[in-house]
């Protein structure tokens, strides 16, 4: 499992971070990511939540806890291909329905 660096925006963080990108035929050829999801400011009042792609896709997302760290551990594929070639994710804060989310920079993956 390759290594990625660490993701910070203003109340989120993705740490420890790994990835891997499946071999054809093994697990749908799909991206697997572990990281910690580190609610950062922790008397916001605001949620958590990791957002993962590959290519062709939309966003899917893993929703953490408020004023916790939660090790999130998932795959990402696509069910019509052998494998993914790219993979992007994020980080990001839900701030409620008046203010936009805020999220990390995205990180991107190629096989």
């Amino acid at each position: 499992m390759a290594q990625h660096a660490n993701a910070e925006e203003h109340g989120v963080k993705l740490t420890k971070g790994k990835y891997t990108m499946y071999p054809k035929f093994t697990k749908h050829g799909g991206f697997r990511f572990k990281a910690d999801l580190v609610d950062d400011e922790r008397g916001d009042g605001h949620n958590v939540y990791v957002q993962a792609r590959v290519e062709g896709y939309s966003w899917r997302r893993f929703n953490g806890q408020q004023k916790k760290t939660v090790t999130i551990q998932k795959e990402v594929y696509d069910g019509a291909a052998l494998y993914v070639s790219e993979a992007w994710i994020r980080a990001c804060r839900d701030r409620g329905s008046l203010r936009p989310d805020n999220c990390t920079r995205t990180l991107h993956y190629k096989r």
